[in-house]
């Protein structure tokens, strides 16, 4: 009997280890972050393989197409948001209600000055008519003149004061507010604008009409950095790219889409121009001989491969990087180190 509870035990064991394994290859496979929403997303894919929401992931990546982040909030898997994501989310909450604080503090002081104004303009009235009636040499009057003055002055003074700490408060909290937002928008390892901002600058550009090209770049056998040298090396590797990419395509957004995934946005320039542009960048990665910093031993040859498309009229985010994302694995598979380019689309 204890035997047999052990053997159930056992597989029960290996089956929970598989299906981690299975978990974490799926992740890697689709370069997504392995953060706890993504995690439980793969969790509810895999454990149900023949459920709706399996058939559904399985029909989005037929022929190889990977999936994205706002792939899966469409999916519409309920999941919990990151620690990193809470963290900011109450920040900004945070931030929020302080400015709200702010707004109603400048109400009251403008409703306090408004009233002190008015109480200051009835006396001052009041003593005017006892002038008028005065049959005196004028002196009480002039003393009560320069009383209502006085009076008057100090509540001057007090009222720039409380507006002078007032401005300073809202100053501080206006640079917290642009810190926070930018923030929100780069990613804290390359210092690279993050994916949200890629979404803001393609409306943007989009809604202009501007012309817009779309590169999505991928560190070739990324996984194998990782695994013999360390995610610390890894992080070095993509701090390095991202330098590449920002200074060979200065004046276009480059962005870290994700784990080691890089989307460029070119503006402005036809897609020939934005594949040499991205091309120098991959052969500077591809030529460069990266060392240890600790051995100064050699790292091996580091390159990425990348997928480049133009957008439509018309076209949505999600529309243009799909059709990148599928050059760029055409490119892993043709053998790494490359980058394919999707053939501009010709009338008749």
């Amino acid at each position: 009997m204890a035997g047999a509870k052990a053997v159930r035990a056992a597989e029960t064991s290996d089956s929970s280890r598989r299906l981690y394994e299975r978990i974490g290859d799926f992740l890697v496979d689709q370069r997504l972050d392995a953060d706890p929403g993504n995690y439980a997303f793969a969790y509810h894919l895999l454990a149900n393989p023949d459920g709706p929401l399996a058939r559904a992931v399985y029909a989005l990546t037929d022929g190889g197409v990977r999936l994205t982040q706002r792939d899966i909030e469409t999916l519409g898997c309920e999941i919990q948001p990151s620690p990193a994501n809470q963290a900011a989310k109450e920040r900004n909450e945070g931030l929020a209600a302080r400015t709200q604080m702010q707004v109603e503090g400048f109400q009251d002081m403008v409703t306090a000055m408004r009233a002190e104004t008015e109480g200051f303009g009835r006396d001052l009235a009041a003593s005017a008519e006892a002038i008028s009636r005065s049959n005196d040499s004028g002196a009480p009057a002039i003393d009560e003149v320069a009383r209502l003055t006085t009076a008057m002055l100090d509540r001057v003074r007090s009222a720039e004061s409380r507006l002078e700490s007032a401005t300073r408060e809202a100053s501080d909290l206006r640079r917290e507010l642009e810190e926070a937002r930018d923030n929100a928008r780069r990613d804290p390892l390359t210092d690279l604008p993050n994916r949200r901002a890629l979404e803001e600058a393609y409306a943007a550009q989009a809604e202009v009409g501007e012309t817009v090209c779309l590169a999505v770049c991928d560190v070739d056998h990324f996984k194998s950095v990782n695994d013999r040298f360390g995610h610390a090396v890894g992080d070095r590797v993509l701090k390095a790219i991202a330098e590449a990419l920002s200074q060979t395509c200065a004046g276009h957004l480059v962005t870290r889409y994700g784990g080691e995934e890089f989307a460029v946005l070119f503006t402005g320039v036809d897609i020939e121009s934005a594949r040499a542009t991205l091309d120098t960048a991959r052969i500077r990665v591809a030529t460069k001989r990266y060392k240890l910093r600790e051995s100064d031993a050699p790292l091996g040859e580091i390159t990425f491969s990348a997928g480049l498309a133009g957008a439509n009229p018309g076209d949505g985010l999600s529309t243009v990087f799909h059709r990148a994302d599928r050059l760029l694995y055409s490119a892993k598979t043709a053998g790494r180190n490359r980058l394919h380019v999707e053939c501009p689309e010709t009338d008749g």
